[in-house]
């Protein structure tokens, strides 16, 4: 058994490009106030970022001596079949939002991925579509007020036959 640690596939890259983040933020600190004296305004953003280049250049020299992980493969490891399909499940919301409105969009995004990522059957995933529904509709419409697109649902008319039918009780 070895205790030798292992690079997994990704991990330069994101050594690499953590160490080109914390020189920007750096740099970006100094900006602020440049280096005049230690209790200037960039002061400790300039330390923190100093601290982030020396952290992350270590993390990068140290992903260059492991070793690579044997038989792992870059897409199967960072970006599985199932973080693919929720990606396309999330454009495919974000072009039909508009067309279709936000209920009508959101209950199927609801329902095709909580059936395709849940071993439960679908009257349990119907159910729980509609309370999650329910709730971010009260909280985001009703609660904050904010407009949501309506599209093929009529939503003004049925918050106003709603309204009319609690006015008249």
């Amino acid at each position: 058994m070895s205790s030798l640690p292992s690079r997994y596939p990704g991990e330069r890259l994101f050594s690499v490009l953590l160490v080109i983040f914390s020189v920007f933020i750096l740099w970006r600190a100094y900006l602020i106030s440049g280096f005049s004296e230690l209790s200037s305004a960039g002061a400790i953003p300039l330390g923190a970022s100093a601290l982030m280049v020396i952290t992350s250049c270590i993390a990068l020299a140290q992903s260059l001596k492991t070793p690579a992980v044997e038989g792992a493969r870059f897409f199967q490891h960072c970006f599985p079949v199932v973080v693919g399909f929720v990606m396309a499940l999330v454009a495919v919301y974000a072009v039909l939002l508009e067309q279709l409105g936000f209920i009508a969009t959101s209950f199927a995004f609801l329902f095709i991925a909580l059936r395709a990522l849940t071993r439960r059957s679908t009257l349990w995933v119907l159910g729980l579509t509609l309370v999650s529904l329910v709730i971010i509709y009260v909280i985001f419409r009703l609660i904050f007020q904010i407009i949501l697109p309506e599209g093929i649902i009529p939503e003004r008319e049925i918050l106003a036959a709603l309204s009319r039918l609690w006015g008249e009780s």
